[in-house]
């Protein structure tokens, strides 16, 4: 194959609800070179195992600094401070470890009732309305917001600001300057934020993590900002699409959904199910190897970039039979939704929570929900790093 005859990812879909279907029949064959919208030429990584053998091999580092790194997206304007998501170890371990604590099962069990307070909110205020509603702007986006508001300890006097910005980021509808501008509020709100909660420490996440290692000079304020910027835009963005796209996902799937109600004991599973089905990470993690290393047969070079196309790994037919088939009973554990190896999803437990309440209350409360347009009207986010909905309106 030449350069010229490479295919581009990430790939379209034909489907709103499920992956592409080109990557099927790359399953069948070793890793291929694709071609990145910015125009470098990494492997692609399509199958479940392969791509968990190589979420976990050291040989393949995630450093956003190593400039062999391929990229998906253009590195945002201005200075960019490096999260712990883009470092290797020791130094993404040394960071990682100073929030470990806080985002342990017990820690995010303890959130549960608070979660649940917040989702009751939300719920009233839409009830108090007349349907048709938009779901998306009432309840999937300010959801995640809101928890995080609560665990960073942002004052109550801030959340609307913090949301706003929070919409604008995760929006995919803003100008690249409007993107941009929220960023930059944002990031200087949370270096305010972080400066104070070094100064005068309370209970939240924040303050734990300060009164730890900021006070010791084992962290910086600037570091300490990043870290609730990252679970701000790692936890925000991909939660609330998920939460969307599961509750549109459910009423497409009637059957399903009956047994949601029926038996309230399978939301766990189900919840696995719909991250495995859905996977909205879909323009891939990106690695470059530090080291030569051969993936399901195919040899990479030291300095070769590496893609992961997640949605691709969650439905191959090798680990998840009649994968293209929602099924909340399947024990689907195994997915790659929250990644694999030393840099998986720190929130994994709160986004799986979040999901487990939002739903429950969900079908609890409203019997009758339904699709409030032809499914054919809906607008989906196809060119977003982040796959979801633009709206879901719902009536009931």
């Amino acid at each position: 194959m030449t350069d010229a005859d490479l295919q581009v990812f990430p790939m379209p879909r034909t489907d709103p609800l499920l992956p592409p279907p080109g990557y099927a029949a790359l399953r069948q064959g070793p890793p291929c070179k694709v071609r990145l919208p910015l125009g470098s030429e990494p492997w692609l990584l399509t199958r479940h195992a392969d791509v968990r053998a190589a979420l976990a091999d050291p040989r393949l580092s995630a450093d956003s600094r190593n400039p062999d790194l391929p990229r998906v997206v253009p590195l945002p304007p201005g200075p960019s401070r490096v999260s712990f998501l883009r470092m290797d170890d020791p130094e993404h371990g040394v960071l990682r470890r100073m929030l470990t604590p806080e985002f342990t099962l017990r820690k995010i069990q303890e959130q549960r009732p608070g979660i649940r307070k917040t989702v009751d909110a939300l719920l009233d205020a839409i009830d108090r309305g007349s349907p048709p509603v938009d779901f998306i702007d009432a309840f999937a986006l300010p959801l995640p917001s809101l928890v995080i508001c609560t665990m960073l300890g942002v004052p109550y006097a801030d959340h609307d600001f913090f949301q706003a910005q929070s919409k604008i980021i995760a929006s995919g509808t803003d100008s690249p300057q409007e993107i941009a501008a929220a960023y930059g509020e944002l990031s200087a709100y949370l270096d305010r934020l972080s400066a104070e909660k070094a100064r005068t420490p309370g209970d939240d996440l924040l303050s734990q993590v300060a009164g730890r290692y900021v006070t010791s000079g084992e962290l910086s304020v600037e570091e300490l900002s990043s870290m609730a910027r990252l679970l701000l835009v790692a936890g925000h963005d991909t939660t609330a699409n998920m939460i969307g796209l599961a509750v549109l996902t459910l009423l497409r799937n009637p059957d399903q959904l009956e047994a949601l109600r029926r038996d309230p004991g399978l939301m766990r599973s189900a919840v696995d199910e719909l991250l495995r089905y859905l996977s909205v990470s879909q323009s891939g993690m990106v690695r470059v190897a530090v080291d030569e290393l051969v993936i399901g047969g195919q040899r990479i070079a030291k300095g070769e970039g590496v893609v992961f196309a997640l949605p691709s790994a969650n439905h191959d037919e090798a680990a998840f039979p009649h994968a293209e088939r929602l099924d909340i009973r399947r024990d689907a554990s195994s997915h790659v939704a929250f990644g694999h190896g030393i840099h998986q999803c720190l929130g994994k437990s709160l986004a799986r929570v979040e999901m487990e309440t939002a739903l429950s209350a969900l079908i609890e409360r409203f019997p009758d929900l339904r699709l409030a347009v032809p499914f054919d009207e809906l607008s989906f986010r196809f060119d977003s790093f982040v796959y979801g909905l633009y709206e879901l309106p719902l009536s009931w």
